[in-house]
């Protein structure tokens, strides 16, 4: 069994999760033990799609990984979060409430090549550890920006404190440090309260299994037309 799955992944659930999950399927259906990874983690509190790579194709992981990648987005303004997501602790930043053109204004300004800071709480790896890991250590480090492409934003809706869109990115763009960068930029504070990832290079939620579907198909036949 070689090739790809795509999975849309639920909220709740780890991407080392889904892995797991997933190859004991491969098991219970085939008897067989499969090599499987994923491309691109998504945080427990995300959802959305993840392509899993079987077989040989765990040996192009990267490939996959280095796609640029589509977002549905929401933000909470007038709030500031420890991990930069819901998982928290939350606290009040400020009452300010911008109007629908400050809003334009400041996410326009993040349209283009940027230089981005990945968050504390990502799995980025520093000296060899997940950056999360690390922070829940409560251990000091530092993390180096980089740039990265946020090609656009756009279907942007807005009723505060909640702030939606949808972003078109490079690979390696961290979304809850958009986020926090957009608070700041507003002056109000900003966390990413929900995140779902639709698309990863020509890949496509809409042609993604649920980890309950997944459960009654022949994973041959999703392996295979993943793959065409």
């Amino acid at each position: 069994m070689n090739g790809i799955l795509l999975i849309d992944k639920p909220v709740g659930i780890s991407s080392f999760g889904v892995v797991a999950k997933v190859k004991r399927l491969i098991r219970e259906q085939t008897g067989q033990k499969v090599k499987i990874g994923h491309t691109g983690t998504l945080d427990p509190l995300a959802s959305g799609l993840m392509i899993l790579v079987l077989g040989s194709y765990t040996k192009r992981a990267s490939e996959f990984s280095k796609m640029d990648k589509t977002y549905e987005v929401e933000l909470t303004l007038g709030y500031s979060s420890k991990t930069g997501d819901a998982e928290g602790p939350i606290s009040r930043v400020s009452d300010k409430q911008p109007s629908k053109d400050q809003i334009k204004d400041v996410l326009n300004q993040f349209i283009g090549r940027i230089k981005q800071t990945p968050h504390a709480h990502s799995a980025i790896k520093v000296g060899g550890q997940r950056a999360y890991k690390l922070a829940r250590a409560g251990k000091e480090f530092k993390i180096e920006p980089r740039h990265v492409t946020i090609y656009s934003i756009d279907s942007v809706e807005y009723e505060y404190p909640k702030l939606r869109f949808i972003t078109d990115v490079s690979s390696g763009t961290y979304i809850r440090s958009l986020a926090e960068d957009i608070g700041q930029k507003l002056g109000t504070g900003a966390y990413m309260s929900a995140l779902r990832r639709t698309e990863v290079g020509k890949f496509n939620l809409i042609k993604a299994t649920t980890l309950v579907e997944i459960k009654s198909i022949n994973l041959y036949n999703i392996v295979e037309h993943a793959n065409r």
